[in-house]
């Protein structure tokens, strides 16, 4: 597969892996940021940004498959990482498996199912009962923002990733990782980044005040530094 990616500066490895839906280019303050003190590699993920079309349905495995393959062929051993949400599931799955990066910043870190509620769970059964009867308008009714906009194979790859809960591939992470999360993030609370740290022997936990989900674009700043000072 053609790698889609953007690469500044000189010195060890740093990459980084952009959230879903979104793209290399959402790093753009942090490129700039670190490139005066790292190789910095930017990846678009396979149905991102300008990376090629999936041809199947991929997990958070197979992205991670893909990454490893990725790093390999470019020539990029042990790096640091910075990743974002959906870009936390892969680098989590990647760190489960060994000493694939020797650092990692995950910020909103995806990857933590929370418990369901009742009314979740009455709104599931809803829809698995109208999608018996009218698919179309089962999908329109009750699919996310960002379910409705993807295509149907995408949507095969969105359900098999946002289904997968990643605690006990971060229990064998071994290497140090610190969980960044803005206190007022909705979509990846800061109760996931909490589970996340339980999980991960030694790692830490910075929340950032006054910050959502995009908490390295909210205060480019103040993520920056925090990073700078663990990534050393």
């Amino acid at each position: 597969m053609k790698l889609s990616y953007l690469q500044k500066g000189s010195g060890e490895d740093l990459v980084m892996l952009h959230g879903y839906l979104a793209s290399k280019e959402s790093f753009y303050p942090q490129i700039s940021y670190f490139s005066k003190f790292y190789r910095v590699t930017a990846f678009d993920f396979p149905g991102f940004g300008e990376a090629e079309k999936l041809t199947r349905a991929y997990s958070v495995s197979d992205y991670a498959d893909w990454l490893t393959e990725a790093l390999s062929e470019m020539k990029i051993l042990s790096p640091r990482v910075i990743a974002h949400s959906f870009g936390g599931r892969v680098a989590v799955k990647c760190l489960s498996r060994g000493d694939l990066f020797a650092r990692a910043v995950l910020c909103g870190c995806a990857g933590i199912i929370p418990k369901r509620t009742l009314s979740y769970k009455l709104r599931v059964k809803t829809y698995r009962f109208v999608k018996k009867i009218a698919p179309r308008y089962a999908e329109r009714k009750f699919g996310s923002t960002e379910y409705k906009s993807l295509s149907p194979l995408m949507r095969e790859s969105y359900k098999k990733i946002v289904n997968e809960d990643l605690r006990e591939d971060a229990k064998k992470i071994g290497v140090p990782v610190l969980f960044i999360n803005g206190a007022r993030d909705g979509e990846t609370p800061v109760s996931s980044a909490q589970i996340y740290r339980s999980c991960v022997k030694g790692s830490k936990l910075t929340v950032m005040e006054g910050c959502g989900h995009f908490a390295h674009l909210d205060d480019p700043l103040g993520f920056n530094l925090a990073a700078e000072e663990f990534l050393k």
